[in-house]
């Protein structure tokens, strides 16, 4: 893994060296346009408003539009005057509690590994945090742009997840939260039980991205000249709910069903992640 980052986190006189990897992967699939009768790929030309004539990349600036119709042309001198002070260092501004943080706020987590010589004080800091239930939040400048983010423990390491600024975060105050609706205590206690009859251990590896591979085999069938059976049409689901009570009653029986083969299902999905894992490594030695 390659480390996107180095610098420091900073709090008080204190200075960590670290070195910052990515925690995440998108997997998304790629597709490109092609000219149906031959397949060429489709380029992209860029042309102006004005006149619909193709521009070169020499002629192009960068604008900002303050106004409808009203440019700002910003050059890269103009960039360079815009100084950020925190462009190496992690800065831990404020210690808050982790659960007075709306999970909105935080959006992409990276792995922070010590450098040599921060070993010591990195473990002191996660050790500090994972006992006092609180996370740094600090502010840091990645490929040019500074954000706001988190350092918190997680496992035995410390990660920087960042976060939105509030004025990032929408307000749902147009939306209706069916807080009006009357519950009664015989249709609460069956959700519940509902709930708690399809909880179970987290565990991330069996949720898989099904639309991706069922894209994926359509491609690969595609590819070796096989016909593709058409997806059976799953039924409407009724959306207009007369007799929650009769609905709830209908899931709970259905769950109850359900429950071996959810068992059975959860150790077969952890036995084939296993078995991937260990052909990976077979492959990889």
């Amino acid at each position: 893994m390659r480390a996107i980052w180095k610098g420091s986190i900073s709090f008080g006189l204190v200075y960590i060296p670290v070195a910052v990897f990515p925690a995440t992967r998108e997997e998304k699939l790629s597709f490109r346009q092609l000219r149906g009768k031959d397949l060429s790929p489709i380029k992209y030309k860029k042309v102006a408003e004005a006149d619909q004539q193709e521009v070169s990349a020499s002629e192009i600036v960068k604008g900002y539009e303050y106004e409808r119709g009203h440019f700002v042309v910003l050059k890269d001198e103009d960039f360079e005057k815009v100084k950020i002070e925190s462009t190496h260092s992690i800065d831990i501004t404020d210690f808050v509690e982790v659960n007075q943080v709306d999970p909105k706020f935080f959006y992409k987590p990276y792995f922070l590994e010590p450098q040599k010589g921060g070993e010591k004080a990195y473990a002191l800091l996660h050790k500090a945090l994972g006992g006092t239930g609180k996370i740094g939040i600090a502010k840091v400048v990645i490929s040019n742009r500074e954000h706001l983010a988190s350092v918190k423990p997680d496992g035995l390491f410390l990660v920087l997840e960042l976060m939105h600024f509030a004025s990032e975060i929408l307000s749902p105050s147009e939306l209706s939260n069916g807080s009006k609706a009357t519950i009664n205590d015989k249709e609460l206690l069956m959700a519940q039980t509902l709930i708690e009859g399809m909880t179970v251990p987290w565990e991330p590896e069996k949720y898989r991205d099904e639309y991706r591979d069922a894209v994926l085999e359509m491609i690969e069938q595609k590819a070796n000249k096989k016909e593709i059976a058409a997806a059976p049409v799953a039924a409407p689901r009724a959306t207009n709910v007369v007799d929650l009570v009769k609905v709830l009653q209908e899931s709970l029986n259905r769950n109850q069903s359900l429950k071996p083969k959810r068992t059975s299902a959860a150790r077969q999905g952890s036995r084939s992640t296993s078995s991937l894992v260990k052909q990976k490594r077979r492959v990889a030695a």
